[in-house]
């Protein structure tokens, strides 16, 4: 990674899977602080830069890559005091560029996804990224009926009532014109322009009310009032740029859809370009950074889209972005200020993770204070030291990263910081395991920090998601001793109607709380198998590998009987578990160790004794294709498209694409010279299809 950037290139003593976890779980904290509370700890470019050292790590390790990554979820989970609305077309995130370097391997990677002749121009819109808040709104026979916010990108708030203050603003159409199609969801930004927002910091200010910090929270927070009479006062402003659910074809390539936006009467920004090459787009960028300050609106980059359609559709996406677009960022800048104090904090796994107490430093109208310091080997590394100045990432942020140490301004009498041996809470041995860099404590489940860290990652969004049992929530009824595990939160009712605990005593809770919280965890009775494998807080066990459990074993009885052959050593239920796309035997050890202890069988028999059903993993894909749920394998070359264009669309028709063949191989689909894939599948007796085969049949589910 770059000198300047968030979480350089780390000690080789820290496993690829500590460094995953620790971003993950960093990221993901960042993503409910911007997407949720509209109040982000980090900027942009901080976030970006820890981004995209993860996105390196997974590229070097796929096994890495899961669903609570950033590379495979978009946003947080809608905020409560809204209804949610799902979106019929998720609403994605887009993967980040730095440099031309990486602009030209996007377009490298392009090319050979579609295997492209080198003479053919890939023609590519440049937009100017706005810094707003991603928006979709929904139109029915040529009517306004609904919008919503991106949420977590498949769920979203619905803040139809608020976009319609816009629309009597003339900002927004109430209707389309009868040539447009009759379902039209038209997604875009919500913008404060810089002058509306610094004469609403002025209003704000003599109101004696708290300014914004930036434009960005101000657009957020105005547009996600309760009361739309507060939206309606504020001066937002929306820009347009793509579609998502549309029930017809509208044009054959991006700048055409664009058009047909502006026909419609909605707004699209005037300063699009359509690019014939990467020296183009790299052109615009450059000039979009020059002309940046003079705007009246926040951007922070460049996104870059390619332009036909049916290439789009072809590309098609990667987890939470698309293959055919990306958004090239503007470099991050720094302050400096002093690191007052380093404290240690536990996690679920019991991994200690330093964390600088900043002398607090005022930076783009927020007060910076503290920020993370990864593990001890990055204290040792950087040479950080209580009472250094230190250089952070410049934005509206309140936890950067600390990017190095000014020791021309090191004071004297300071001393190296010794990263201790012990847990600071509950006092047991913290040991480094030799390929890690990370020190775990012990004290396991005794260690009230890890108890607390796996209930509020039992509650969190991609696990039970229950709303009302924020952190603070979780540490108020863990430190009462009023919850110890997960079964206890659903007898909270029962010994609450009892008298024995009544919640209604506690401060900040009344009867209204109350029943929403009791009435969210009933609902929760009824989960996902793949969210209850991902909230038991397993080791390396992200989203992605949970559903893929999920979809492998079908039911939580076939799972559980399954972890527990290979936890007693059947070698069959091993060697299938780790056959599995993207699980590894690294994964599968700390799965298989987890069903070894039988006092994780006993959280997990509690638990599951307050749930009323374990349903299947949720459908992702049509389920009339032939592939649906059917596990493939390809071997040999293809000759009419990439492999990776072929995993992509057997994906997209529900098909689990594995590495190996085994007699659970539903097909194996050979191209050009195959191999010993091929021969194994006719010893085994599993379906063959030739490419051409294939094609007929994938073509005939689309």
């Amino acid at each position: 990674m770059e000198s300047g950037m968030l979480f350089p290139d780390l000690p080789d003593t820290l496993s690829p899977r500590q460094q995953w976890e620790k971003l993950r779980a960093q990221l993901r904290q960042w993503d409910i602080a911007y997407y949720q509370n509209d109040a982000p700890d980090v900027s942009d470019e901080v976030y970006d830069s820890v981004r995209r050292h993860l996105l390196a790590l997974e590229a070097a390790h796929p096994h890495l890559a899961q669903a609570d990554s950033p590379s495979q979820t978009v946003g947080a989970a809608p905020a409560a005091g809204f209804a949610k609305v799902r979106h019929s077309v998720p609403m994605l995130s887009l993967d980040n560029a730095f440099s031309p370097d990486d602009v030209t391997e996007f377009v490298g990677r392009i090319r050979r996804f579609l295997n492209l002749p080198t003479d053919t121009a890939v023609d590519l819109v440049a937009e100017p990224k706005i810094d707003g808040l991603s928006i979709s709104l929904r139109y029915e026979r040529g009517q306004f009926v609904r919008a919503a916010t991106r949420g977590d990108g498949t769920e979203g708030e619905d803040v139809t009532a608020n976009i319609r203050t816009l629309i009597e603003r003339g900002k927004v159409p109430a209707t389309l014109p009868e040539s447009a199609p009759e379902v039209v969801e038209v997604r875009g930004e919500i913008y404060m322009g810089r002058s509306d927002f610094i004469a609403l910091n002025q209003r704000q200010t003599e109101a004696k009310d708290k300014p914004f910090a930036n434009p960005r929270n101000a657009a957020a927070g105005s547009l996600r009032q309760l009361d739309p009479a507060i939206t309606a006062g504020r001066p937002l402003s929306l820009f347009t740029y793509a579609v998502g659910e549309l029930s017809a074809a509208v044009a054959d390539t991006h700048m055409g859809l664009l058009q047909a936006l502006r026909d419609w009467g909605f707004t699209v920004n005037p300063l699009i370009t359509l690019c014939p090459n990467t020296e183009a787009v790299l052109a615009f960028y450059a000039q979009m950074e020059q002309q940046r300050e003079h705007l009246d609106y926040d951007i922070d980059g460049v996104v870059y889209k390619v332009n036909r359609h049916d290439w789009q559709a072809r590309l098609g996406f990667v987890s939470r972005a698309p293959r055919w677009a990306i958004a090239h960022k503007f470099p991050a800048q720094q302050v400096e200020t002093v690191l007052e104090a380093i404290e240690i904090q536990v996690g679920r796994t019991g991994a200690l993770t330093p964390v600088a107490v900043l002398r607090p430093v005022a930076v783009a109208g927020v007060m910076v204070s503290r920020a993370t310091l990864h593990n001890e080997d990055e204290i040792a590394r950087k040479g950080v030291r209580v009472g250094d100045t230190v250089r952070i990432q410049r934005a509206g942020d309140v936890i950067p990263q600390v990017v190095a140490v000014v020791d021309s301004k090191r004071p004297d009498g300071t001393v190296p910081f010794i990263f201790p041996d012990h847990c600071p809470v509950c006092g047991s041995l913290a040991v480094r395991d030799e390929d890690e860099a990370i020190r775990r404590c012990t004290g396991g489940l005794i260690c009230p920090a890890q108890a607390r860290e796996r209930l509020r990652h039992f509650v969190s969004r991609d696990a039970f998601d229950i709303e009302g049992l924020g952190n603070e929530n979780i540490e108020t009824l863990f430190d009462l001793g009023w919850i110890s595990g997960p079964a206890d939160l659903f007898t909270l009712p029962q010994r609450n109607q009892q008298g024995l605990q009544r919640l209604q005593n506690l401060d900040g809770w009344g009867d209204k709380k109350v029943t929403k919280l009791f009435a969210a965890l009933e609902a929760r009775r009824v989960i996902s198998l793949e969210r209850l494998i991902y909230a038991l807080g397993i080791r390396r066990i992200g989203a992605t590998t949970a559903r893929r459990l999920a979809q492998h074993y079908h039911s939580f009885e076939g799972w559980q009987a399954a972890m527990l052959a290979a936890a007693n050593g059947q070698a069959e239920a091993m060697d299938d578990l780790i056959r599995i796309d993207g699980m590894g035997a690294v994964v599968a050890r700390d799965l298989v160790a987890f069903f070894a202890e039988e006092h994780n069988r006993d959280t997990l028999a509690a638990l599951v004794a307050q749930l009323q059903t374990i349903t299947p993993a949720e459908a992702t894909t049509a389920s009339d294709s032939p592939f649906s749920g059917k596990a493939v394998v390809f071997t040999g070359t293809l000759t009419r498209m990439t492999r990776a264009e072929a995993k992509a669309k057997a994906e997209s028709l529900g098909a689990r694409v594995m590495g190996s063949v085994s007699k659970k191989t539903d097909y194996v689909i050979v191209g050009e010279d195959a191999g010993s894939k091929a021969d194994a599948a006719q010893k085994l007796g599993v379906t063959v299809l030739s490419e051409q085969e294939w094609l007929r049949m994938s073509d005939s589910a689309s």
